[in-house]
């Protein structure tokens, strides 16, 4: 019996999440039209702009899919189970190794089913994109050949925040393409950055010798957020913010963990940088975007939303743009885009989490400059 049932995760996600803003059927396939032809027309732009080498058939193999919030939902819970198989297989038999296991498994496996998918249903009404690196073949959401990856386009949500922000949506909507484009570059043009992340993954979870019902209680923590039942706390303050990921960290998960956050702000911040460097060619208003998006990226949402960005780590991730594209503004300013682009030569080439805040060692160390 499975720690999460999956199945359960799925349809309370898709029962729980809105379906997004209203839109006549003409204009629900003319936004999907135009996402895919922006898709197809920013690959040229980005590859243009970065000087990466063209990922040839591995890039042509990672389909760009647009979906609804159900359809991202049912995509990242393939992900998931594929990337957290070994971590929840050593759980399950360090379960069923004791006294009632099974029915344990059983009763456990169906409320983290409903947890996770209520964590879903918060999430996929924020996502506007995102390059699935571990997607699994799908009947109903092809991945590539090599089951390498796939770019979703989540089309309801792109369209509810250029409504937000009241911004050209033509303009918008290149400018997302643009920057999820830029992580399928990524991926395919650095043909070892995949398994190189995957090991990483693996390495952190391998690490990990948390009891099933200490994960499962921080899952709860992040409902109960959701729900409103930390809703008299103040999530700025004390042990409401803890991240889902602190209760599996030892030492080594930390160095881990240290050399992830700084490869996921390089990818981001990478992708911030060049959206922003094309923009102005083929985005005639992405300064105004980026400056609406930015305060809207601040801003966030009420405490509970706040409250739970903190215990899913978001915040971190918005820390990773900002910072991960400083670095690369500072190296391209450095050495140019040639000289930035050594980044990608190896794991070894890769920035530190040190590095990430100190572009000038990076250049130093990878470019073998001495200090004058």
């Amino acid at each position: 019996m499975e720690l999460v049932d999956w199945n359960l995760a799925v349809a309370t996600a898709t029962r729980l999440v809105k379906s997004g803003p209203e839109v006549s059927r003409d204009e629900a396939r003319a936004v999907v039209a135009e996402l895919r032809r922006h898709a197809q027309a920013a690959e040229e732009h980005v590859r243009s702009f970065t000087r990466m080498a063209e990922g040839g058939a591995a890039q042509r193999d990672t389909p760009v899919l647009v979906v609804d919030r159900a359809g991202w939902i049912r995509a990242n819970v393939a992900g998931f189970r594929e990337v957290l198989k070994p971590l929840l297989e050593k759980m399950r038999q360090r379960r069923g190794a004791g006294p009632g296991g099974m029915v344990l498994g059983a009763v456990g496996g169906k409320v983290t089913g409903v947890e996770v998918g209520m964590l879903l249903s918060f999430l996929a009404s924020r996502v506007l994109g995102q390059y699935e690196t571990f997607a699994p073949a799908s009947r109903d959401l092809p991945s590539g050949d090599g089951g390498g990856g796939r770019l979703l386009l989540v089309a309801p949500n792109i369209v509810h925040v250029e409504r937000e922000l009241d911004v050209d949506p033509h303009d918008f909507r290149l400018w997302v393409c643009l920057h999820e484009e830029t992580h399928r570059t990524q991926f395919t043009a650095v043909p070892w950055l995949r398994d190189h992340i995957e090991g990483e993954i693996q390495s952190f979870l391998a690490e990990t010798e948390v009891d099933p019902g200490t994960l499962l209680e921080r899952l709860r923590e992040a409902v109960q957020s959701l729900a409103g039942g930390r809703s008299g706390e103040d999530p700025a303050e004390g042990e409401g913010g803890r991240g889902l990921i602190e209760v599996v960290q030892t030492a080594e998960q930390r160095e881990i963990l240290g050399r992830l956050t700084a490869v996921m702000s390089l990818l981001e911040g990478h992708a911030d940088y060049v959206m922003d460097g094309v923009g102005p060619q083929v985005v005639p208003s992405v300064a105004e975007i980026r400056e609406k998006f930015q305060k809207r990226r601040a801003s966030g949402a009420g405490r509970l939303d706040q409250a739970l960005r903190r215990l899913l780590g978001l915040d971190a991730k918005l820390r990773q743009y900002r910072d991960g594209e400083r670095f690369v503004r500072a190296v391209v300013e450095e050495v140019g885009m040639e000289g930035f682009n050594r980044v990608w030569t190896s794991p070894n080439t890769l920035p530190t989490k040190a590095e990430i805040t100190k572009p000038a060692d990076w250049v130093a160390r990878v470019h073998r400059r001495a200090e004058s």
